[in-house]
C-alpha cells in the first residue's frame, strides 16, 4: 500500500521541481499572457454567445461593429465606459466602489495554476526553457476553491452596500448559492484527488494518460458541470440577478465601469471553471484520442495550447446552449437540487470511489471489487426504492383520510393578520357573492302570455 501511494507523490514533487526557476521578466510575461488570454477569450465569448443565441432563436444577432459584428464586445465596453457613473445616495460608498474589484480580481487569480501544456522545460521563450504554466502548488485545487469563494464576497458586498432591498436579496441568494454548490464541487474534486494521488493541476493532467477522468469518474464530472453553472450564476441558475423578481439583483444600482467589472467577472469565472473542468476531467492540454493515436507530436511543443483552448471553447458553448434552451428554475427547486440531489449523490459516489481505490491498491481483482462495492450499492438502492414506495402509499392513504374526514371548523385565512393558505383537510369558506346591480325588469304577466301564444301560433302554421 505504501509503495503504491509513494509513486504519484514522488512524481508530483519531481513535476513541481520545474517551477520557481524562471527569471522575473519571464514570470511577468506569463502573468500578462494569462491576463490577456482571459480578456480575449471573454471578448470572443460575448460575441459568440450573442451570435449563437441569435442563431438558436432565428435572429441575426450583432452585425454592425466590425466584420460580421465581431467587434461588438469592444463597442459594448466603450459604451459602458462612456455612461454616467452613479453612486446612490443611501449606499456605503467605500464598499460600493470596492465590491466590483473584489468580484473581478479573484476571477483572474485562479488562472495562475492552470496548465497550458506539459510541466517540463519543453518549450523555449526568448531562449529560456520554461513550463507552459505560470506556477503550480501541491494544493493548487484548494487554491482555486479559495479564490472562487472570495469572489462571492464582491457580490454579497455589492448587494449590502447598495442600500436597497432587491440588491440585498440578490446578494443573499448568491451567498446561499455558493454554500450549496461549493460543497458538491469540492466533493467532485475529492474523487479526482483519490485517483490522481495529488492536488497539483499539472500532476492531475499527467495522471489522465491514457484515459480521461471524465470516463473513469463520470458522476464526479456531471456533478462538477452542474455545480460550475450554479457557481457562476449562469442561466438556468441566474437567481441572484433574476430580472423578473429582483430587477437586476445585486448589480441593480451599478452603472458604467462598475457594472462592466461585474460582467467581466462573470465571464472570466466562466472561462476559469471551464479551464478547471478541462484540467480535471478532459485531459487538460492533451489532444483527444483520435488525434493522439496517429500523431505522436500532438502533445508536444505549442500544440497543447490549441487543444486546451478548443476544450474551453466547447465548454463555453455548453454555457451558451444552456442559456438559450432552459428556463430559469424556481429558488426552491434550485436549493433542492443542490442539497437533496448533488450533495447526497457526491457523498455516495465518493465512498464508492474510495472503496474501489482501496481494494485495487490491496490487490483485489475486478470481480471482487464489483462484488464488495456493487452489492452494498444495489442493496441501498433497493431499500431507498422500497422506502419511497411505502412513503407514497402512506401519503395517499393520509390524503384519502383527509378527504373522507368531516369538514373541520371554518378556516379563517386572515386570522393571523395576513393571508395564509389552508392546511391539508381545511377548506376555504365560500366567497360571498354580491347581488347584481343591474335592475331586473320583468315584463307584465299579460304581455308574457301574449308572447307565448304568438309563438305557439307561428309554430302551428
Amino acid at each position: 500500500m505504501a509503495n503504491v501511494v509513494d509513486v504519484p507523490i514522488a512524481a508530483a514533487y519531481e513535476t513541481l521541481g520545474f517551477f520557481g526557476r524562471d527569471p522575473w521578466w519571464l514570470v511577468l510575461l506569463k502573468a500578462v499572457f494569462c491576463f490577456a488570454f482571459l480578456v480575449v477569450t471573454v471578448l470572443i465569448s460575448i460575441v459568440w454567445e450573442r451570435k449563437v443565441v441569435a442563431w438558436m432563436q432565428l435572429r441575426i444577432g450583432p452585425n454592425r461593429h466590425g466584420p460580421w459584428g465581431m467587434l461588438q464586445s469592444l463597442a459594448d465596453g466603450v459604451k459602458l465606459a462612456l455612461k454616467e457613473d452613479l453612486v446612490v445616495a443611501k449606499a456605503d460608498k467605500v464598499v460600493f466602489v470596492l465590491a466590483p474589484v473584489v468580484a473581478a480580481i479573484p476571477a483572474f487569480m485562479a488562472f495562475a495554476v492552470i496548465p497550458f501544456g506539459p510541466a517540463d522545460n519543453e518549450i523555449s521563450i526568448f531562449g529560456t526553457r520554461t513550463p507552459m504554466q505560470l506556477t503550480d502548488l501541491p494544493v493548487a485545487l484548494l487554491y482555486i476553491l479559495a479564490t472562487a469563494s472570495i469572489g462571492i464576497y464582491g457580490i454579497v458586498l455589492a448587494g449590502w452596500s447598495s442600500g436597497s432591498t432587491y440588491p440585498l436579496l440578490g446578494g443573499l441568494r448568491s451567498s446561499a448559492q455558493m454554500i450549496s454548490y461549493e460543497i458538491a464541487m469540492g466533493l467532485s474534486f475529492a474523487a479526482v484527488f483519490i485517483y490522481s494521488g495529488s492536488m497539483s493541476t499539472s500532476q492531475i493532467v499527467e495522471s489522465q494518460q491514457p484515459t480521461w477522468f471524465a470516463c473513469l469518474l463520470p458522476v464526479s464530472f456531471i456533478v462538477y458541470i452542474i455545480a460550475m453553472v450554479g457557481e457562476t450564476n449562469r442561466a438556468p441558475f441566474d437567481l441572484p440577478e433574476a430580472e423578473g423578481e429582483l430587477v437586476g439583483g445585486f448589480n441593480t444600482e451599478y452603472s458604467s465601469l462598475k457594472f462592466a467589472m461585474f460582467m467581466l467577472a462573470e465571464y472570466v469565472n466562466m472561462v476559469t471553471v471551464s479551464a478547471v473542468a478541462s484540467t480535471l476531467f478532459l485531459g487538460g492540454w492533451r489532444a483527444p484520442w483520435p488525434i493522439s493515436a496517429f500523431w505522436a507530436g500532438a502533445n508536444h511543443g505549442w500544440w497543447p495550447l490549441l487543444w486546451f483552448t478548443v476544450k474551453i471553447q466547447l465548454l463555453l458553448f455548453f454555457f451558451i446552449w444552456l442559456r438559450g434552451t432552459l428556463p430559469r428554475l424556481r429558488y426552491d427547486q434550485f436549493m433542492k437540487l443542490g442539497w437533496k440531489v448533488l450533495i447526497p449523490v457526491s457523498l455516495v459516489w465518493l465512498v464508492m470511489v474510495s472503496s474501489v481505490r482501496a481494494l485495487r491498491n490491496q490487490g483485489y481483482g475486478f470481480g471482487d471489487v464489483v462484488l464488495y462495492v456493487g452489492a452494498p450499492v444495489c442493496a441501498l438502492l433497493l431499500l431507498s426504492l422500497l422506502w419511497d414506495t411505502l412513503r407514497d402509499k402512506e401519503g395517499r392513504q393520509q390524503e384519502q383520510k383527509d378527504q373522507a374526514a368531516p369538514a373541520a371548523a371554518e378556516f379563517d385565512p386572515m386570522a393571523g393578520g395576513y393571508p395564509v393558505p389552508p392546511l391539508p383537510g381545511q377548506q376555504l369558506p365560500p366567497v360571498p357573492r354580491r347581488r347584481s346591480r343591474v335592475p331586473q325588469v320583468q315584463p307584465p304577466a299579460d304581455d308574457l302570455q301574449d308572447a307565448l301564444n304568438g309563438a305557439n301560433q307561428s309554430e302551428g302554421s
